[in-house]
């Protein structure tokens, strides 16, 4: 059933909801109702609040704890249409019989992921039950809550995806778009060549090749990629680069969304998304994207834009999200530390490089440049 959407909280309580109030002995089945979605309440909202703390304190990542602080607070918003003083009346902590049963497992968390990840089950286990027993009140408290949990869902992939992300995009910088060259053995010693310069990521991106000429050069990336411990990526084609097992798919504003793009590339491979703006790259981030090109930044010979995204847009994503996130479009040497100083470290370029007298020396100063010494350096 798709989630509803929050509306704003009803003065309106059912009366059939507010009788449980009745806490006679000759009323257990409302007293347990009550002290069921209380303790259902406490829960999630604890719960809440731990996967805040790791989105803030581990990832660092500001739309996460947003996202975290949100559902927290519309929660709060959602119970204020229960009865709040008997569901704490009907409190029995000490006769819980529940609260001494537990199991090795709940005693033991491999890291602060799994943290997280337990505390966002609770969550939304604790929500289902919310919206299972708050029905007894009526169908409005218990939609807010059925919307929550959808929304947990979201959170849970959100951060699930950045936490990987960022695992599989550690020390990656420097990532160079290349187009299919004239041939084989052209394509093949420029891959060479931007890898021994310290390029870390690779994407085949050419818009006039034809189908067979690309699949052929991605299979030529992926066999001397994967050598190098290098990515590979197919821009805008995840038919072929599932063909050519290449590890991932680039995507754009105007061609397949994340979803769609990873029914085709499957649940392990990368996909990422071009954004021009803050909101664009928030919608990548619950998408479940990989990672972010970020841009245009500067004008550059490879795309023509009536606007430009710039500098400021560098310096709202580095503030807001931890995804990994490549400023691009003109991007070259000598603008480098203007981009350095928003606060993003990693670029993708084109022609800077890949069409440059040299390609591996001027991948290699580019290198140089974003390793994490010099970048901080230079911010």
């Amino acid at each position: 059933m798709p989630p509803r959407s929050l509306a704003a909280p009803s003065d309106q309580v059912s009366s059939r909801l507010l009788e449980m109030s009745d806490h006679s002995p000759t009323n257990p089945d409302s007293v347990g109702a009550l002290r069921a979605i209380d303790a259902s309440l406490n829960r999630a909202a604890e719960g809440l609040r731990v996967v805040e703390d790791y989105a803030r304190f581990v990832l660092d990542d500001g739309l996460l704890t947003a996202f975290a602080k949100r559902l927290r607070h519309e929660l709060a918003d959602a119970s204020s249409g229960l009865p709040g003083d008997s569901l704490v009346k009907a409190r029995e902590t000490q006769r819980d019989v529940g609260a001494s049963i537990s199991t090795e497992a709940e005693g033991q968390r491999g890291d602060a992921w799994m943290v997280a990840l337990a505390s966002l089950k609770r969550v939304q286990q604790s929500l289902r039950s919310l919206e299972e027993y708050s029905k007894i009140g009526g169908a409005d408290v218990a939609g807010r809550f059925e919307t929550l949990r959808y929304e947990s869902y979201t959170l849970e992939k959100a951060l699930a995806a950045t936490r990987s992300a960022i695992e599989r995009f550690d020390g990656v910088r420097l990532y160079v778009l290349v187009g299919a060259c004239g041939d084989a053995r052209e394509f093949e010693s420029l891959v060479v060549a931007l890898m021994a310069g310290g390029a870390q990521a690779l994407q085949l991106r050419d818009k006039q090749a034809d189908d067979r000429t690309l699949l052929a050069r991605a299979r030529a990336l992926v066999a001397l990629t994967r050598q190098a411990g290098v990515l590979a990526i197919v821009n805008d084609r995840p038919d072929l680069a599932t063909l050519a097992r290449a590890d991932g798919v680039h995507v754009g504003q105007t061609e397949l969304g994340v979803k769609e793009a990873r029914t085709i590339v499957g649940p392990n491979a990368l996909v990422g998304v071009s954004t021009h703006t803050i909101e664009q790259a928030r919608a990548a981030v619950l998408d479940g994207a990989d990672y972010i090109g970020c841009g245009p930044t500067f004008p550059s010979q490879t795309k023509s834009f009536d606007a430009f995204a710039g500098l400021a847009f560098l310096e709202q994503v580095a503030a807001e999200v931890r995804l990994p996130a490549f400023a691009i479009g003109g991007v070259d040497a000598a603008n480098l530390p203007q981009v350095l100083q928003t606060g993003c470290s990693r670029v993708a370029v084109s022609a800077a490089v890949a069409q440059a007298a040299d390609p591996g020396a001027a991948a290699k100063l580019l290198a140089k440049a974003l390793t994490p010494d010099n970048a901080a350096a230079a911010s």
